[in-house]
């Protein structure tokens, strides 16, 4: 059986496409995902500050098409996403170790669909506590103990622990994707190839 890796951030939307994307990608396929919380703007520090330049100076040509490219994907993909949300980019350090602590549950897909759709579908700040109590809810989770336990140190340094293990396997953004260890893919638009190598 083949396995697939899906190294994530919920602060991204081409993420949550490619997050909702590759669920039946697995199913199809009977692959096994690991899923993989990290934060991306760790990553964007070590790797690819040219982002920040970006975003400070856009091409308005490229700006434009790439607002029309995101919202013909959520066509197509059948999500709503609002761009720019009220607060981008937005601190999602508490989400992502949320992220873990609902992952310990055996519910980060619950999470983070919960979390993907409050800040990009419902413009919610994902950075506050009360917010992330709502999204706790939504996914059946124990929101005081999912919040307590993203406190933890162990959660800490797992979410600090992923975000270096993919700079060190070549990553530079989110998502990436990994088939069986070494077989890198970045990006929702990449989800084809990422089928094609699970039937592998």
């Amino acid at each position: 059986m083949a396995t697939l890796e899906f190294f994530f951030d919920c602060s991204s939307p081409w993420t949550y496409l490619a997050f909702t994307r590759v669920q039946p990608v697995v199913a199809r396929t009977g692959a096994s995902i690991v899923w993989k919380p990290i934060l991306v703007g760790g990553v964007f520090n070590a790797v690819n500050r040219e982002v920040y330049d970006r975003r400070a100076n856009p091409d308005p040509r490229k700006a434009a098409y790439s607002a029309k490219d995101l919202q013909d994907w959520a066509r197509l993909t059948g999500l709503k996403i609002i761009m720019p949300p009220p607060v981008f980019p937005v601190r999602a350090t508490l989400a992502m170790r949320c992220a873990l602590a609902a992952q310990d549950e055996g519910k980060v897909v619950e999470f983070s669909r919960s979390c993907f759709k409050a800040y990009w579908s419902d413009s919610k700040d994902i950075s506050l506590s009360d917010v992330l109590k709502d999204v706790c809810t939504v996914a059946g989770l124990d929101a005081e103990r999912i919040l307590d336990r993203a406190q933890s140190a162990d959660i800490k340094d797992r979410l600090r622990g992923n975000t270096d293990e993919l700079i060190a396997r070549g990553g530079f953004g989110s998502p990436t994707m990994f088939v069986d260890g070494t077989d890198m893919y970045f990006g929702n638009d990449r989800m084809e190839l990422v089928e094609a190598a699970l039937r592998r």
